[in-house]
């Protein structure tokens, strides 16, 4: 079964930009791409004065671009990048239900997010955060100036590693992306005083010492059967102190890729994102790899 790579567009300059950064993975990775619009066509309903409905014009402008956008997108991306496969199609359907449903059983989706609080055009708030939360397929973000995913001058993949819940998924990701890209891997791990040691632990600098030797014994150990599977790559690890988040955020300013991880969780009012990864979401600007996990 070939390998395919699916990425959502609405015409938006992030999600263009989303849509090269796709088309670059997919060469890199010897992937099919797949370009798909969400949207749902509500046709107008013209009336008479007297109130009289009359049916609609049988061509719809909207409908129309809708119809057009997924296919004008795959032919550019396929011209631009010779060897590339790549398909489309328009599914009507609400994108927070449409786009996880139409990456199941693919290598990534692909969305295009404009950082800093947002994500644009149908990615806007709330239903970006339902993507995300929702979707059992890794999602890459991608803002409208990121790099082309095949551009060979880009810096290191970041991984921000959660040493309670170290999962294969996230970590193998993070290796196979730097990998592919021939570039270091860049492993951060937060730590924090245990709540019972209390407020007065933080100045115990021979106990803040011991805790900091013991997060790098762990980052060792969880690491070194990753190291062994993936040689050729280069791995710097660091253990910082506080919540990985900001660590996170500064890091990506030199990064080809940030990789972080969001647990399978189903809360009361739906998909759960950690506090560490929305705060990587909103304000990293490198593309965002978020990789669901048990």
């Amino acid at each position: 079964m070939s390998r395919t790579i699916v990425v959502g567009v609405d015409g938006s300059p992030e999600s263009l930009a989303a849509a090269e950064w796709a088309a670059g993975e997919a060469r890199r990775t010897d992937a099919r791409l797949h370009v798909v619009h969400a949207w749902l066509w509500h046709p107008y309903v013209y009336g008479l004065p007297a109130g009289v409905a009359v049916p609609p014009p049988s061509e719809d402008p909207q409908r129309a671009w809708a119809e057009r956008l997924p296919r004008d997108t795959a032919a550019r991306l396929a011209a631009d990048h010779p060897g590339l496969s790549a398909t489309a199609e328009r599914i009507a359907e609400q994108p927070v239900t449409a786009l996880p449903a139409a990456a199941e059983g693919a290598e990534l989706l692909v969305l295009g997010s404009r950082g800093l609080g947002g994500v644009a055009g149908f990615l806007t708030g709330s239903v970006a955060q339902a993507v995300v939360a929702r979707s059992r397929t890794p999602i890459v973000l991608v803002r409208a100036d990121a790099r082309p995913a095949d551009d060979t001058t880009g810096g290191e993949v970041v991984l921000g590693l959660d040493l309670e819940h170290p999962d294969a998924a996230v970590i193998g990701f993070a290796f196979r992306a730097a990998a592919h890209r021939v570039t270091d891997l860049h492993v951060l791990h937060g730590w924090s005083l245990p709540p019972y040691y209390g407020y007065s632990g933080a100045f115990d600098t021979g106990l803040n010492a011991d805790l900091l030797t013991e997060a790098q014994r762990r980052l060792t150990e969880v690491l070194t059967p990753w190291r062994e599977k993936f040689p050729a790559v280069e791995v710097r690890q660091e253990a910082v102190i506080g919540g990985a988040g900001p660590h996170l955020v500064e890091a990506s300013r030199n990064a080809a890729l940030v990789v972080v991880g969001r647990r399978n969780r189903q809360s009361a009012v739906g998909g759960h994102v950690g506090p560490v990864t929305q705060a990587v979401l909103h304000h990293s600007t490198a593309p965002v790899a978020v990789i669901p996990h048990d």
